[in-house]
């Protein structure tokens, strides 16, 4: 019996291996930084208000300031011949409040910084991501840039002015994303199945799974037959079975529904 149960976990040991080794490389990037994303967001979640914010807001900053910097290098030089000069004088002025590199990472890391700082509060206050925090957010975001590209001695009127476009685009852009997208609901009576064929590397079977009906509450029923019946291959099935055996809340369920 003890031999039998070794050959199984050595057969099934050997699938896994054999599965891993076929899996394409930027899939198994992709499924390890999802896993990464995943747990880090979750201790993200665990934070304190004052510790997410401010986690958030950096890593917005370092993104913006990505972006704007390289923006900045590829802008065209401006052409200096045949050009009017009054026409010269207003793009030089353009280009003076766009700036180079360094001004335009400044600017991005200024505006997604706050603004992704400001969408983390009002997500952990009001519980939701809707239309008010969005225009609050951009808000902010736009008194931010208005700081940081005309300083103090700015006008304060053109501040709101400005932070008032970045809230108006900023609506706007979100009412026809909500208009236009339908965002994927994923379903939660298959939340455990999901996250065990991810961790296996077998995600593509969750179709499966869906057609067969074999939800949450089936894992721990689940047979070979059964993943059979949905066309899930042999080497998937063994994986798919010895996960559920060595999970112990799964193999609990099922000892005690045997």
């Amino acid at each position: 019996m003890g031999r039998d149960g070794g050959d199984k976990k050595q057969e099934t040991m050997a699938v896994m291996s054999l599965m891993k080794d076929q899996q394409n490389p930027i899939q198994q990037f992709q499924i390890k930084f999802k896993e990464i994303e995943t747990g880090f967001k979750s201790w993200l979640s665990k934070q304190k208000l004052p510790v997410e914010a401010a986690v958030v807001t950096a890593m917005g900053g370092v993104q913006g300031a990505f972006i704007g910097g390289l923006m900045g290098t590829l802008s065209p030089e401006m052409p200096q011949a045949g050009i009017d000069p009054q026409a010269m004088a207003s793009l030089k002025q353009t280009q003076a409040l766009v700036g180079g590199p360094l001004v335009q990472a400044r600017n991005f890391a200024a505006i997604t910084g706050v603004n992704a700082g400001i969408a983390c509060v009002m997500k952990r206050i009001r519980g939701k991501e809707d239309l008010e925090s969005a225009v609050v957010a951009a808000f902010g975001s736009g008194v931010a840039y208005s700081l940081v590209s005309a300083g103090l001695q700015g006008q304060p009127m053109n501040a709101i002015t400005t932070a008032a476009g970045f809230a108006l685009f900023q609506g706007v852009f979100f009412k026809l994303g909500e208009r236009f997208s339908k965002p994927s609901v994923e379903d939660p009576y298959y939340t455990r199945g999901r996250s065990m064929l991810l961790k296996l590397g077998l995600e593509k079977y969750e179709k499966n799974f869906k057609k067969g009906l074999l939800a949450d509450p089936t894992l721990p029923l689940l047979t070979d037959s059964a993943l059979r019946d949905v066309s899930i291959p042999p080497g998937p099935r063994l994986l798919i079975l010895d996960h559920i055996q060595r999970d112990p809340e799964l193999k609990g369920k099922r000892g005690s529904r045997g």
